[in-house]
């Protein structure tokens, strides 16, 4: 097989094959030296791949990490149903705490609480880190020198992003686990005193991580 004439193909059968994101370096290094497409021919070439796939069941797609082939989110209710246990759903305070870090990067856990209202879990905090959607970026610059905290790679990818540019505006962000109920989300700009005090989380929805959140003193 010749590589020029059949990269389509080759990029294909890599994308299936690795079953996660591959960047275009990765792709690259799949090459001999001589033979080694460059990086703009790599891109037209996954974007052609992309638009032999539209109108099916599965789709090739870039993210944060570089490249994949996924199930089509229109076909997921049906494919999900391939595997008994279900995926965990997360609670109400989990969703509200990555969306804020999501959208106010960086911020410290303090002013997460602050925005919110409620204290936020050390296990929230925990659950997310061990998930890679979240990780310390950098300390702010006042007594105690508290944890600023932004998303990943992970986060994007997870989400299908490529950027954080490409979040929905805060008031249409949904709950991203399920895809269909709204969160109520506390807007960032209004002040933490005139914000509702938020729902009681469901604890059938929560996982067993996430410890009850209490009203701070």
């Amino acid at each position: 097989m010749n590589p020029g004439e059949h990269l389509e193909q080759i990029l294909e059968a890599a994308l299936l094959a690795a079953g996660r994101a591959l960047g275009l370096d990765e792709l690259a290094a799949l090459f001999d030296e001589l033979e080694r497409p460059d990086k703009r021919t790599l891109r037209a070439a996954l974007e052609n791949l992309a638009g032999r796939y539209e109108g099916r069941g599965i789709e090739v797609v870039e993210v944060a990490s570089g490249w994949r082939i996924q199930v089509r989110r229109e076909c997921s209710p049906w494919v999900s149903r391939l595997w008994e246990e279900k995926p965990g759903r997360y609670s109400r305070a989990l969703m509200e705490t990555l969306a804020l870090i999501a959208y106010r990067q960086p911020i410290t856990r303090g002013e997460i609480e602050e925005i919110r209202g409620v204290s936020v879990s050390t296990n929230i905090i925990r659950t997310l880190q061990e998930r890679e959607w979240i990780r310390v970026v950098g300390h702010r610059d006042v007594p105690g020198k508290p944890a600023l905290y932004g998303t990943t790679r992970t986060f994007l990818d997870y989400f299908g992003l490529k950027s954080l540019d490409e979040l929905p505006p805060l008031a249409e962000i949904r709950d991203l686990d399920e895809g269909d109920p709204r969160l109520d989300l506390p807007d960032p700009d209004q002040p933490p005193e005139q914000q509702a005090a938020p729902d009681e989380p469901d604890p059938a929805a929560q996982t067993p991580a996430d410890e009850a959140e209490t009203t701070p003193a």
